[in-house]
């Protein structure tokens, strides 16, 4: 490149059509960087204080120099500005205030000059280069690519794409998969971001949509729309599982996945390096789906619970090692297939929980209600967990129990709600020892035993609500399908993840609760301003 700037104009415009397609990138932008390499070169050898220009003519190669200064009538700066004497001898019809050009002669460039102008047209034409890598992939992310291994280092793979380079780095590989320098691999467009070495290219071979992209390829149903995979999930280099539905009744979507004699799913597996896959009929029913997700093991019956976003699945016992699978990898997927948290249970479990949990509420009704143990099982027995339940349903719901009147109804309603304000009263007093201040009652969905759970965590005032975040109060720990033992009490604590977690408030309502404590900061700023207000009202009447 150093010869560039000293060739002649033939060979300028030669070297610019090849750096341009050699490169890939627009020759206007070579022609650009020509010509600041020449203006830098210029400005060193007539002075950086001048403001200097350089014009390389595309089609014919004729560079031209000059210098730009200012028509004035006292000089002060004489790198820029011209008097109107000398303006007229360059321009006749020059006048003050005008811009004029003061042409230069052609500079010759020796080796130090030549080397700089060469650093510069190579940065150029670098960062066009970059440019020109982004725009190009940046619209490509989630497109499944072919390269060659060009080196591995410190496990990270980089990949030649041809006009570019990728990165599967070590958590997107596949476990255990050999790569070695030559090897051609197919991979997954990630991402693609802008970094100030250039774009940086993420490829994935571990990531659901890698198989959703195999399949696309092996099976036209797929590509055509007829199938549609509606969730993934895999643990890369050994299982996975896939939701597939039809559009058309008349196509199998399991059947359409395999092929003739598993040939189409034998080619997805093979690219995933032996990889099983599990493919499974979707279901908009989350039980059925759940159903389906846990394959092969048989599920006796499922129990959602919304307010928890979590599922309880009941398996017979010899079913149980099946469904959790070698450590645990079976409900693991099916809990990220379903995008549920999934809890599994034997039988016996379940029959041992049911027990207990019937125990519980039947001597929590006695207890609360002051009714018999025959009374308080027969409203376990109808679907009866809590106080607030008995209390506040519609009293049809009581009275037609067998053996119940409206009278009766009536009375454990009474009682019920009596219950709740002792318990109402009791947590007040808890709350007032605990130093919790009466300001923080007054905020919304907040109940006397939250502001105990609130105490007992250092929460007193309403500086210590607003200072908390939104997750920092009601926002529940991500928890890891499992298999409930018979300690799930103690279990359940430890899940808790924001302080009111338990009480199954939403993101929503823990954001106005904050923002709410927060009010009082934006009223004692508007107080101040007032007050400035009315001093100055007063100033202006005296």
């Amino acid at each position: 490149m150093a010869t560039a700037v000293t060739a002649n104009r033939a060979e300028l415009i030669a070297i610019a059509d090849s750096v341009a397609k050699e490169k890939l990138i627009d020759r206007a932008i070579v022609i650009e960087a020509m010509e600041d390499a020449i203006q830098r070169a210029a400005k060193n050898r007539y002075g950086s204080e001048n403001d200097i220009r350089a014009k390389l003519d595309p089609n014919t190669g004729d560079l031209r120099l000059w210098r730009v200064v200012e028509v004035v009538e006292a000089v002060d700066d004489y790198f820029k500005q011209v008097d109107l004497k000398g303006a007229q001898k360059l321009q006749k019809d020059a006048s003050i205030g005008d811009f004029i050009v003061d042409p230069l002669p052609p500079i010759e460039f020796g080796r130090i000059q030549a080397q700089a102008s060469k650093q510069i047209i190579f940065q150029k034409v670098r960062d066009a280069e970059r440019e020109r890598q982004f725009e190009e992939f940046k619209d490509r992310m989630g497109e499944i690519i072919t390269g060659v291994v060009k080196r591995v280092e410190f496990g990270h793979v980089v990949v030649d794409l041809g006009r570019a380079e990728g990165v599967i780095r070590r958590d997107a590989q596949i476990p255990r998969e050999v790569v070695r320098v030559g090897d051609r691999v197919r991979s997954i467009i990630l991402n693609v971001r802008r970094e100030n070495r250039g774009p940086q290219i993420f490829l994935s071979r571990a990531h659901p949509d890698f198989m959703k992209k195999l399949f696309a390829q092996e099976v036209p149903e797929i590509y055509d729309g007829i199938i549609e995979i509606k969730a993934a999930a895999r643990d890369p280099g050994s299982r996975a599982k896939i939701g597939v539905i039809s559009h058309d009744s008349s196509i199998d979507p399991v059947g359409a996945c395999v092929g003739m004699k598993g040939s189409r799913v034998q080619a997805v597996v093979q690219e995933m390096q032996g990889e099983k896959i599990d493919i499974i009929p979707w279901s908009p029913d989350t039980a059925t789906f759940v159903v389906n997700a846990l394959q092969p093991a048989n599920v006796s019956r499922v129990v959602i619970d919304e307010e928890d976003d979590r599922i309880e699945v009941v398996v017979p016992d010899d079913q149980l090692s099946l469904a959790i699978g070698r450590r645990g990898q079976n409900v693991r997927l099916a809990s990220q297939l379903t995008a549920k948290a999934i809890d599994i249970l034997t039988e016996t479990d379940a029959s041992e929980k049911r027990q207990t949990e019937f125990v519980q509420n039947s001597e929590m009704f006695q207890n609360e209600l002051d009714v018999d143990e025959t009374l308080a099982q027969l409203l376990v027995a109808e679907g009866f967990s809590s106080l607030e339940e008995v209390a506040y349903v519609e009293l049809d719901e009581i009275a037609g129990i067998e053996g119940f009147d409206e009278e009766l109804g009536q009375e454990l309603q009474s009682r019920a709600q009596e219950a709740l304000e002792r318990r109402e009263e009791a947590n007040r007093q808890l709350r007032r020892e605990l130093g919790v201040e009466d300001d923080l009652a007054t905020m919304p969905y907040m109940t006397e035993a939250m502001l105990v759970t609130l105490g007992k965590a250092g929460i007193k005032t309403l500086d210590d609500l607003a200072d908390l975040a939104t997750d920092e109060l009601v926002q529940k720990k991500r928890q890891e399908p499992r298999r409930r033992a018979e300690n799930a009490r103690s279990e359940r604590a430890e899940d808790k993840g924001g302080i009111l977690a338990e009480y199954g408030l939403s993101d929503e309502q823990g954001n106005e609760i904050i923002m709410a404590a927060r009010a009082h900061w934006f009223a004692d700023e508007e107080e101040p301003a007032a007050a400035g207000a009315e001093d100055a009202v007063a100033d202006s009447g005296q």
